[in-house]
């Protein structure tokens, strides 16, 4: 049973409008971001559902007809229009930050939240996962780490919280995650006060 949020998040002026989360494919953005959205009373999107949505097909089924060049084209039509949204939390794609017009779009039009995690945790949750067309490789790992190398950079410098997932149950990670959302709204942070309700 998950503790409930601290009560700060719950008072006027400490609660971010919109959060949206960043991190590599495995790193739990879904599975926190429902749980984040449901204590807040935020509505949760996952930008890769809503693009398997529109186009009736799964993410690997997209990559192999249009490449990964037609799949990021799709993934920033939709994290524009998402971004755009009011009092959400979204859970991105893993390439999501490969852009510099969507690492601004989400650095400006929320909190960034970087969920991290090593490459080996990372591996473990993908292992089995059909679908993960970037992972389907003879060598998960060497692949993983030579995505780890090239994105990690670039999730540091768009998040304003990072949040290292480790192997701590979801509870403990959503009380870390609330305390650093706090801590993002505090009026003394450096973070835009515009991103926080008011």
């Amino acid at each position: 049973m998950h503790s409930a949020a601290p009560a700060i998040l719950e008072q006027p002026g400490s609660e971010p409008r919109n959060i949206f989360l960043v991190g590599m494919m495995g790193a739990g953005k879904t599975s926190v971001g429902r749980v984040l959205a449901k204590r807040l009373s935020k509505t949760f999107y996952d930008s890769d559902h809503v693009i398997e949505q529109r186009t009736g097909v799964k993410i690997p089924v997209i990559f192999e007809i249009e490449g990964e060049p037609g799949f990021r084209h799709r993934e920033s039509v939709v994290l524009d229009e998402l971004t755009a949204l009011d009092n959400i939390v979204l859970a991105t794609g893993g390439g999501a930050v490969l852009a510099q017009a969507n690492r601004e779009r989400l650095r400006t039009r929320g909190t960034v939240v970087y969920l991290r995690a090593s490459v080996k945790d990372l591996l473990n949750r993908t292992r089995h996962d059909k679908n993960r067309p970037l992972l389907q490789t003879t060598d998960p790992r060497a692949r993983l780490n030579e995505l780890y190398e090239l994105r990690d950079p670039l999730y540091r410098e768009v998040a304003h919280v990072t949040i290292d997932t480790g192997s701590q149950s979801l509870s403990t990670l959503m009380n870390r995650l609330y305390l650093a959302l706090e801590a993002a709204c505090d009026r003394t942070a450096t973070m835009d006060q515009s991103q926080c309700k008011p």
